[in-house]
């Protein structure tokens, strides 16, 4: 262990090494450096099968991948038996700060020893460390990323197919749409593989976007036939039983909203945009909010609670929630997204071309196709890329008003 700080007694020569070096791969191998471990990186490929056999014996080998199944599979199947395994996942992205971020630890096949050795080296993160399975891994990343990554990959799809950038347009800006299109903006802005690895390895993911795209598809028609009545009920029922009732001041549900304070101060909501409209003049309009109507409902068919996992959320997705949340806490602002939805054919273009695109995805999940994910993905990527860097600091800002706002 190099530079100013001592090692724990019996790590003097303990000695980390790093396979891969991506954005997660740079940011654990700078926290590392500055902490005084020696790091040693290499980029290769099939580096599991490739190496794993070599590994020197009592060596303790682990992963930072988002979906363990398929990772924690390649060890058991390429690592000898005398070699410990312990994986990893930080839950945020490489941009964010890790300290008190949720950092999962999954001792697969290993030793308390081994265990304590892993903590010990990854103290430098200042995160906060959650003991799970592979299997529950993989479980709550489904649960808290999954349909909310579809909702907004499908939001992006939706704006490029259309050929609109939003913030230029009155009808999103303002409130929910700005937490809406800069987090649509920050997940293009990152690379393909971190959303498509999630989708099409997490068998739990799978379902879930595909359920998502069946959510979406039973709203439109219900928009699209006129069905104010069924479409009231259906989403009122979804809502108490992902929120609770007491969400909206009526008596305790099943839902782990329940009467609590919101994620999100409505303050916060209206505090960031990406400029002014081209028709700043017009007064904001209604919006039907097809995206986090789907995502409910997609929660509520699946028997997802989302609060149950908040130990283990990333800072995305309590945002994400958050505004969802928001949207159907308020009764008065749930009810104008339902009549909207019904009786406005001012986003019924726009709510076409999502449901395509949450549709498309969904389709390329289920057959595990990672090349047309990415083509489909870096085509929009390419189209709001000069708004990346600007959505990026109005993103920062927005996430760390959140957290403040949320701190007890």
């Amino acid at each position: 262990m190099a530079g100013s700080r001592e090692p724990p007694e019996g790590m003097e020569n303990f000695v980390v090494g790093l396979i891969g070096m991506g954005d997660m791969g740079r940011m654990y191998a700078e926290k590392l450096s500055e902490a005084g471990w020696s790091v040693e990186a290499a980029v290769i490929d099939n580096v599991i099968a490739a190496y794993g056999p070599s590994t020197k014996m009592g060596a303790i080998v682990g992963g930072q991948t988002s979906c363990k199944s398929p990772e924690i599979a390649a060890f058991e199947k390429h690592l000898p038996s005398d070699v410990d395994i312990v994986s990893c996942h930080s839950l945020h992205g490489p941009t964010v700060d890790p300290k008190n971020q949720p950092l999962v630890l999954i001792q697969h096949r290993a030793s308390d020893a081994s265990l304590r050795k892993v903590e010990t080296v990854l103290s430098c993160l200042k995160s906060k460390v959650v003991h799970l399975s592979a299997k529950e891994h993989d479980r709550i990343t489904a649960d808290t990323q999954a349909v909310t990554h579809a909702a907004f990959l499908s939001m992006g799809k939706a704006w490029h197919a259309n050929r609109q950038f939003p913030w230029t347009m009155s009808r999103y800006v303002g409130g929910i749409e700005n937490v809406k299109v800069n987090l649509m903006l920050r997940i293009y802005s990152q690379k393909w593989h971190v959303y498509a690895g999630l989708a099409i390895l997490n068998p739990e993911a799978r379902e879930q976007v595909a359920q998502y795209a069946r959510s979406v598809t039973d709203l439109y028609k219900l928009m699209l036939v006129g069905d104010l009545e069924g479409l009231r009920k259906r989403m009122f029922a979804a809502r108490d039983k992902v929120f609770g009732t007491e969400a909206w001041g009526g008596k305790s549900g099943s839902g782990g909203g329940g009467g609590g304070g919101p994620l999100i101060e409505p303050s916060v909501l209206s505090s960031f945009a990406l400029g002014k409209p081209d028709d700043a003049d017009a007064q904001p309009r209604a919006n039907n909010h097809l995206s986090l109507l789907a995502m409910v409902d997609c929660w509520a068919e699946l028997g997802i609670v989302p609060y149950d996992h908040m130990l283990c959320s990333t800072p995305l997705f309590r945002l994400r929630l958050g505004v969802t949340e928001y949207l159907f806490r308020n009764q008065a602002l749930l009810d104008e997204a339902l009549v909207t939805a019904v009786e406005d054919k001012t986003y019924r273009s726009d709510d076409l071309e999502f449901t395509f695109a949450a549709r498309a995805w969904a389709e390329c999940v289920s057959l595990g196709h990672f090349e047309t994910w990415k083509t489909r993905f870096e085509t929009t990527q390419q189209f709001f890329e000069p708004r990346f860097a600007e959505a990026k600091v109005v993103g920062d800002q927005m996430m760390k008003k959140v957290f403040e706002s949320s701190k007890p």
